[in-house]
């Protein structure tokens, strides 16, 4: 496929719901390596006791920015599916907005939906900006909607 087949490819989905991912558990033990990873101890994601007593949620929460890392695990396509057709390589390009509207309590379900918003052709790639919400089951608010920009490669 072409860079040009590559962008129609897009460019016919443009508006289209293009991915709903699998539901991801989210255990203590992630929330535990991920405060490990990037120095935040906060209290309400790892301290279970405390949380339990004094979070206005009762339990510990996910980092918001350990949701919005999900999103490659996340985006991934089911077993045997392909994300982008004729493309090689996908490369994070940035966020143009990110929202944290909703706590993820420990053991909580995550989904992630995308839903393509833009697609241009750049040099030498395809640049298209997805929008991403984080659902969470039987939340109606979800955790996180974020738009992520992403550059394709043939």
């Amino acid at each position: 496929m072409e860079d040009d087949q590559v962008l129609n490819w897009c460019r016919d989905r443009l508006g289209t719901e293009i991915h709903v991912g699998e539901w991801l558990t989210i255990t203590q033990e992630r929330i535990n390596r991920f405060a490990t990873a990037t120095d935040d101890f906060q209290w309400i994601h790892v301290d279970v006791a405390r949380a339990e007593k004094e979070s206005p949620w009762k339990t510990t929460i996910a980092h918001g920015f350990l949701t919005l890392s999900l999103y490659p695990t996340m985006r991934m396509p089911a077993a045997g599916a392909i994300a982008w057709p004729g493309v090689r390589t996908v490369i994070n390009y940035g966020l143009n907005r990110v929202r944290f509207m909703n706590a993820v309590r420990v053991g909580s379900q995550l989904r992630l939906r995308s839903t393509l918003k833009s697609v241009e052709s750049v040099a030498g790639a395809v640049q298209v900006e997805e929008e991403c919400t984080f659902e969470i089951g039987g939340q109606s608010k979800p955790a996180c909607v974020a738009d992520v920009v992403l550059r394709l490669y043939r």
